[in-house]
């Protein structure tokens, strides 16, 4: 046994030792300082790249985190708002351009549009001449529905692509009404609980969030290249042919606008590549910083072992002093389990920490009392069953799983009886004390022998040999039970009367009854009779001695 004990010392001294080294090489992890940075405003779920932004900025916790995310907030928003005036102003030029399958649809919205402004003028006239007038409130009414009719038609040209301005300019109004939700401010710097599930679990989660970087990263470096790709188209486009000095002026114009544009839009993108490359490498530092903090926790859990290995080995060699070997084993075994319960503890305030869940811990500390001690509650209970009107007394002659005796205490956890031995052996104490927890009076049954007069069967038998008549022998043999017994058993049918009275059941009859069985040397006559528990035997005495000298008168066999 010493052996392994000295190889697991060994072993935990190997650990301790390899994690000393690797905690010290990690002492310069997680040194980081930076000046806080303003929180940027929301983003527009349309956008992806502005919005792995805004999903990115919320897990900021530390100051060169949340710099980090003001930074890629404004560089993305920055991005999108370019994207949208660069999209608005190609939109309004190429408006000429329309598909000639929906010119009819756009020359009704024309007309709805001019109508509707007609009317609403000569609204605005009528309103100052006749305010209360029915033609006023007849014109109203069909203003309500050209401007309806206008709004169903100019949306069916929008979802037809005959208006990109308008579908723009309606994306542009869901971005600005996004950047005015209220924006949930980056988490605050807070050091994981330092345990070592806590540490554990803060590595796990440095470790996803370095993956979402390196996504956003890659995300931001394909959108470089789409925009790099429509810079470059743009540059190569043709001018249009035909067109006079002015409009290619201007053609010129707009396309150097443009492309001023997709370079700030790609220097953006290029720049927040850069600023995610960072960033995960700030995750990457604090990953390693966590990585040194569960080498140190991973350590203390070390020495807590190391050390209990060690106390249990003194312990054993102080206690084997001792002269008593049964007390020295029990000293050991609780000093080892003592020391072993200080270290489990030890080990789960360094792995969890303190609990903080008050009442939790006391509802969980009564459940496990309850468990532990579930035999002394219901041993309690039983002594006041014990104690009833139904119950035991001292003196009672009783029945408890199995062992017979006489009661002789009766205590608040346990009953103690003097056995003696089995009811054919009544009154030949064996010289035992056998304790019971009480909770057999709930859980389990008992036989009390001592209730109505303390009334037992008892049966005597004799074999009639061929030749003999068994029944004249059976009849005389009942006849000599009957008046030996006569007196009990009135007795003991008056005691069962009164006991089955109160609860309404059949009186019993304590008359003797014989049966004949066969034998192996030929019929056997049985005799059942009542007696009383404590005369028991000398009462089966006194009916042998009397069968016997009836069957020598009788010249009948031998009992």
């Amino acid at each position: 046994m010493g052996r392994p004990k000295n190889l697991a010392a060994a072993a935990l001294a190997i650990l301790l030792a390899a994690t000393g080294v690797a905690y010290y090489l990690t002492r310069d992890a997680g040194e980081n300082a930076a000046e806080p940075a303003a929180a940027a405003p929301g983003a527009s779920p349309r956008m992806q790249v502005l919005r792995t932004a805004r999903r990115l900025a919320a897990t900021a916790e530390t100051t060169e985190e949340r710099a980090f995310a003001a930074e890629v907030l404004r560089l993305s928003d920055h991005e999108v708002d370019q994207g949208f005036a660069t999209a608005l102003r190609r939109a309004a030029a190429s408006a000429a351009s329309l598909d000639p399958s929906l010119r009819p649809l756009a020359a009704q919205v024309k007309e709805l549009r001019e109508k509707v402004a007609g009317e609403r003028a000569r609204i605005d006239e009528m309103t100052k001449t006749a305010p209360d007038s029915d033609a006023l409130a007849f014109a109203k009414a069909q203003l309500a529905l050209d401007e309806d009719e206008l709004e169903d038609k100019h949306d069916e040209l929008v979802r037809k692509g005959g208006d990109p301005h308008a579908a723009i300019q309606r994306a542009l109004q869901e971005h600005e009404a996004g950047q005015k939700v209220a924006v949930e401010p980056p988490r605050a710097a807070a050091s994981p609980a330092d345990t070592l599930a806590g540490h554990l679990r803060a590595w796990f989660e440095l470790g996803s969030l370095r993956g979402a970087t390196a996504q956003a990263q890659e995300e931001a470096a394909k959108k470089q290249d789409s925009l790099q790709k429509r810079h470059n188209k743009i540059a190569s486009e043709p001018r249009a042919p035909g067109a006079d000095a002015k409009q290619q002026l201007q053609a010129v114009m707009e396309q150097m606008q443009t492309k001023r544009e997709f370079d700030a839009r790609i220097a953006d993108m290029r720049q927040l590549a850069d600023v995610y490359g960072r960033w995960g490498d700030e995750l990457t530092t604090r990953r390693r910083a966590e990585v040194h903090n569960l080498l140190r926790e991973f350590a203390l859990v070390i020495v807590v072992l190391l050390g209990a290995l060690l106390a249990a080995a003194a312990i054993r060699r102080g206690v084997t002093l001792h002269t008593d070997r049964r007390r020295a084993h029990q000293l050991r075994f609780m000093a080892t389990l003592a020391v072993q319960l200080v270290a489990a503890g030890i080990v789960l305030l360094i792995a969890f920490g303190k609990p903080t869940q008050l009442s939790t811990i006391i509802g969980l500390a009564t459940a496990g009392l309850t468990v532990v001690l579930k035999d002394f509650i219901v041993a309690f209970f039983g002594w006041f069953v014990l104690m009833g009107r139904h119950g035991l007394r001292i003196g009672d002659w009783v029945e408890i799983h199995g062992v017979s005796g006489e009661v002789i205490e009766i205590g608040l956890l346990r009953t103690v009886i003097l056995e003696m031995g089995n009811w054919g052996d009544t009154g030949h104490p064996t010289g035992r004390r056998v304790g019971f927890n009480n909770s057999f009076a709930i859980e389990g049954h008992y036989f009390n022998f001592s209730t109505a007069g303390q009334w037992l069967w008892d049966e005597v038998r004799v074999t009639v040999p061929p030749g003999s008549d068994p029944y004249r022998v059976a009849q005389e043999i009942r006849d000599v039970v009957e008046r030996a017994t006569e007196p009990d058993a009135e007795e003991a049918a008056q005691d069962w009367e009164r006991a089955t009275r109160q609860y309404g059941t059949k009186p019993f009859s304590a008359r003797p009854a014989v049966d004949l069985q066969p034998g192996a040397m030929g019929l056997e006559v049985g005799v059942r009779y009542i007696t009383r528990a404590t005369q028991r035997n000398e009462r089966k005495s006194k009916l042998l001695q009397e069968i016997v000298g009836l069957l020598h008168r009788g010249q009948a066999p031998a009992v």
